[in-house]
């Protein structure tokens, strides 16, 4: 934005009678520019920034959320406003449109699209007010930078915690058939059974996920790869069934 003292001179040129692509050529400022201040020189106000205020949808928050600290970021548009990203597998094309509804449930008014990429889908939209509703964004990975939940959203995941559990299991994990073998009655038989795993990285979203379940009251194991904290699993009969109840497999 150009200051006041600088307009007064690019119009002091044109009233000597000088065209405004003259001027325009010597000042470097647009023609458009220096025709609008001839009917307005003082510049307009700024207005203050809008608060995006709480989330249309709470419920629909908690899963977004999810969704989000599993395969989501946030990131600045060349110009002014953010983009909210959330990479889902094509293998999974319900997933695709539960991330699209839940935007849509949480921000009605922005628009949502999706960007194709090798193996999965962007579902992207654009607003000013993304970083507001997601704080955890930041540069670099999220398991190099610390992850936690601003009050307002332990409210949200407080009120909603299945939901919340439900989109970190859709983004970060799978339900899945273990088998193993024993002996019955001296023969030795496959034994299968359903598990649901969690992989993410992050000491701290990993908290979230298994403090959430606590209190949900679904026990939960710790599983490594090489010495290093790497899976959550939930594998006893009674809490595989509360999960299959509020979350399922991916679709």
């Amino acid at each position: 934005m150009y200051d006041v003292s600088t307009r007064r001179r690019a119009l002091a040129l044109v009233s000597q009678g000088r065209s405004l692509n003259s001027v325009s050529r010597e000042t470097g400022i647009s023609r458009a520019a220096i025709r609008s201040w001839q009917s307005r020189l003082e510049p307009l106000p700024r207005m203050a920034p809008e608060e995006p205020g709480p989330p249309a949808d709470p419920q629909a928050y908690a899963y977004l959320l999810g969704l989000y600290l599993g395969d989501g970021c946030v990131s600045a548009h060349p110009r002014s406003g953010y983009y909210l990203r959330i990479a889902c597998a094509d293998a999974w094309p319900g997933l695709i449109e539960l991330c699209r509804d839940a935007i849509k449930k949480v921000r009605p008014a922005v628009g949502v699209y999706f960007v194709q990429k090798q193996g999965c889908t962007a579902v992207t939209s654009y607003s000013r007010h993304w970083p507001a509703l997601f704080p955890q964004h930041g540069p670099g990975k999220k398991h190099d930078r610390r992850i936690a939940l601003e009050p307002w959203q332990r409210e949200i995941v407080d009120a909603h915690p299945w939901e919340f559990v439900r989109g970190l299991i859709h983004s970060d994990g799978c339900r899945i058939t273990n088998w193993t073998t024993r002996l019955v009655g001296g023969e030795r038989k496959r034994y299968e059974y359903p598990r649901y795993f969690i992989t993410n990285v992050s000491d701290d979203i990993r908290k979230l996920y298994t403090d959430t379940l606590d209190k949900l009251g679904v026990g939960w194991t710790r599983c490594t790869r090489n010495g290093v904290p790497y899976n959550i699993s939930v594998a006893k009969k009674g809490c595989v069934a509360l999960l299959d109840a509020h979350v399922g497999p991916k679709f």
